[in-house]
């Protein structure tokens, strides 16, 4: 209780610093992400095959396994998107579990095939319309660099999880390597938004990726996440790393 005390009275912790190529002030980022989100909606499956190096499905697959995603438990997966995170922990919480999807963008859930056969709910992690130990399970699946404010998601995470509850935080992290770095900046930063020009149906699409790797670049790093996590009141807090690149944070409510 005391350190989710502590962390209501934190400043807000915004997951990068303003990035003035995209937006002006802190106050705009909200509202530039959820634009971007709505006009992209159309091309985010296929360009995501990109970003994720074409094993994304699989990984995300393994991922929950590896978070303790199982059978009959009830799964709030934020910032859901097309369903990419959700369609797989559907998969695994069968018959007797459930998968909600929450997303501020509407055309965004209104897209994939994934979100089709679940309860979708349009909100925002940094205040969820939920009641309190409502979840066994919480996924964020690489949008935790497109919160305003981290303090405030994971205190609304504690809140909706029920005691023992997991959160799992899925993310992209530049490698520690400069070469790697490198290659991935190449990869991220250049050839996947001049690959969307080709393939993408919307404009923005390329504009959309490029605010990707400048995000990934930019984010606060894995132990500012894993204190972020801390201060809201999470224990059991650890993080796997996947081939360098795939940041997987997981935390649990206490008992």
């Amino acid at each position: 209780m005391e350190q989710r005390d502590v962390a209501r009275d934190a400043e807000p912790l915004a997951p990068h610093p303003v990035l003035p190529r995209y937006y002006g002030r802190a106050e705009e980022r909200s509202g530039f992400v959820r634009q971007i989100f709505d006009k992209t909606a159309g091309d985010y499956d296929s360009v995501e095959r990109l970003v994720g190096f074409g094993r994304g499905s699989r990984y995300r697959r393994d991922a929950l396994i590896r978070a303790g995603l199982r059978p009959g438990m009830r799964v709030l997966d934020v910032a859901t998107g097309t369903g990419l995170v959700a369609r797989e922990a559907l998969s695994l919480v069968g018959d007797a579990g459930v998968v909600i999807g929450l997303d501020p963008s509407e055309p965004m859930m209104r897209s994939g095939p994934g979100t089709s056969v679940l309860p979708l709910i349009q909100g925002t992690a940094e205040r969820l319309p939920l009641a309190d130990a409502e979840f066994d399970f919480i996924t964020l699946g690489f949008a935790l660099r497109h919160m305003s404010d981290l303090h405030s998601a994971f205190r609304e995470f504690y809140r909706v999880l029920r005691p023992g509850g997991i959160v799992c935080l899925l993310e992209i992290t530049p490698p520690r390597a400069a070469w790697a770095r490198r290659l991935l900046k190449f990869y991220l930063g250049k050839m996947v938004p001049m690959l969307s020009r080709v393939l993408a149906r919307h404009d923005e699409t390329s504009l959309l990726l490029r605010y990707f790797w400048d995000t990934i670049e930019a984010c606060a790093p894995p132990a500012q996440v894993s204190e972020a996590l801390g201060r809201a009141g999470f224990t059991a807090i650890r993080r796997h790393v996947e081939v360098q690149v795939f940041s997987e944070y997981t935390a649990r409510r206490q008992s």
